[in-house]
């Protein structure tokens, strides 16, 4: 496979090479770029560069991988946190995207799957948002991806993560409004509750912030929804630190982990980065 390269633009001119490493990396985030420049995958003119050197119009941005293609996953620190003979769960860092794009050569957990398991027919069954970091499941057996939606369907799986939310939440609370989620950037917090006891989402405060007001708290659901624990946050008025979407602040990073999923046998831990 050919290491990608790019001829600088006049409108890059003079900007950080951790920015302009975007043009080759569209999907992958600032936090992963940066980490490769420091690992000295990253070369300008041939040289390796630091993430905060300055690029200039008609310099060559260059990423040199390592021999092996599976060092790809590695570079962008994805791997396997658990496997057996039907299932691997698999550790997404915040800033990668979990599914592949049609018609894009983005940088997914989903693209790197047929390198990390190349003898097994794999297919990726859940998705985390791009800025939330955790555990992703795919099947490696026939019939593991029919017997995993047969969970879901049911109720048997646990979905556990940890959040950081703004403000002291003082007690638990199972949040069970419906979510509408039909063809809208932002999930939209309905005040009528769901029957669906798996679309509820199940909060109990850990810690709270010794320097900021915030509160650690273990969030579990059996069924999610798209952005389900970050919409249900927000609308209790404790929004996810570095939420930018359902919340106010642009943190560095958001402060969404999937910790722990438990189904028929199957279970996986990852602890939170934060």
């Amino acid at each position: 496979m050919d290491e990608p390269t790019v001829c600088i633009p006049s409108d890059f001119d003079g900007i950080r090479l951790d920015r302009a490493l975007e043009m080759l990396l569209p999907d992958v985030g600032l936090r992963q770029r940066r980490r490769m420049c420091e690992e000295g995958q990253i070369y300008v003119n041939g040289v390796p560069r630091k993430p905060a050197f300055r690029v200039f119009e008609g310099q060559l941005l260059e990423i040199r991988l390592p021999e092996l293609q599976g060092s790809m996953a590695e570079s962008i620190g994805v791997h396997v946190l658990k496997k057996d003979c039907a299932y691997a769960a698999i550790y997404k860092p915040e800033g990668v995207h979990t599914a592949a794009i049609a018609g894009r050569e983005n940088v997914s957990v989903e693209s790197l799957l047929p390198q990390m398991f190349p003898d097994e027919c794999v297919v990726l069954l859940n998705r985390l948002d791009n800025p939330t970091s955790g555990i992703v499941l795919a099947a490696l057996a026939p019939g593991a991806e029919e017997s995993y939606h047969k969970c879901e369907e049911a109720g048997r799986i646990t979905k556990k993560y940890y959040a950081r939310v703004h403000g002291r939440l003082m007690h638990s609370m199972i949040i069970k409004n419906k979510l509408d989620t039909a063809g809208r950037k932002k999930t939209k917090v309905l005040a009528e509750n769901d029957s669906d006891a798996r679309r509820w989402t199940e909060v109990e405060p850990i810690e709270f912030g010794m320097e900021s007001c915030s509160t650690l708290v273990r969030c579990t659901i059996r069924k999610g929804a798209r952005h389900q624990i970050r919409a249900h946050l927000a609308s209790q008025g404790h929004p996810i630190l570095g939420d930018s979407l359902y919340g106010s602040d642009t943190d560095e990073r958001l402060h969404l982990h999937h910790h722990h999923v438990s189904f028929d046998g199957f279970e996986a831990v990852s602890p939170p980065p934060f």
